[in-house]
C-alpha cells in the first residue's frame, strides 16, 4: 500500500486540496495518507475535512492518520509533499506582499514563479535541509518539493 506523507497539514483548504486531488486517482484511492503538522488544532481541523472527503468521496477507502512527531509521519513513506509555511501567515505572508507593493508590484501568492518564488524557497529550504536527513531515514522517496525524488 502507497503511504502519502503531508507535511504542513494544518493548511486545511490546500491539504484538502492536494489529498482530495490524489484520493480521485485509483493509484492512490487505498493510500495511506500520513498528516504532519506543528499546530495540533490545525492538524486536527485537517485530518477531520480529509477524513470527511475520504468518507464521502473515497468509501472511506484510504486511511488518514494525524502526526504531531515527524518521525512518525515519515516511517515508510513513499512519497512527501512539503507544505509548509515558514513564519505563518503574520508576518510572513504578509510581508510577501507587501515588500513588493512598495515598488509598485502587485503580486498575488507568487510562490513558484519569478522572484516570488524564488524568495518563496529561500524561506523553507533551511527547514528542508535540517529535515532531510530524517526523510533518508524514514521514506522511500523524498523531495523538497512536491515532486518525488527517488533516492535509492
Amino acid at each position: 500500500m502507497i503511504k502519502i506523507c503531508f507535511l504542513g497539514a494544518g493548511s486545511t483548504v490546500f491539504s484538502k486540496n492536494v489529498i482530495g486531488d490524489c484520493m480521485l486517482l485509483d493509484a492512490f484511492k487505498d493510500a495511506t495518507f500520513a498528516l504532519y503538522d506543528i499546530d495540533e488544532e490545525r492538524l486536527n481541523d485537517s485530518k477531520m475535512v480529509i477524513d470527511a472527503l475520504n468518507k464521502d468521496y473515497n468509501s472511506g477507502r484510504a486511511t488518514v492518520e494525524a502526526h504531531l512527531d515527524p518521525r512518525e509521519a515519515f516511517r515508510d513513506a513513499d512519497f512527501i509533499i512539503n507544505a509548509i509555511q515558514v513564519g505563518g501567515y503574520d508576518p510572513c505572508t504578509i510581508t510577501d506582499f507587501e515588500i513588493p507593493k512598495r515598488y509598485g508590484l502587485r503580486q498575488t501568492i507568487a510562490d513558484t514563479l519569478g522572484i516570488g518564488g524564488i524568495f518563496a524557497l529561500c524561506v523553507p529550504f533551511p527547514s528542508c535541509s535540517t529535515t532531510r536527513r530524517s526523510w533518508r531515514k524514514s521514506a522511500r522517496m523524498y523531495g523538497c518539493s512536491t515532486i518525488p525524488i527517488r533516492w535509492r
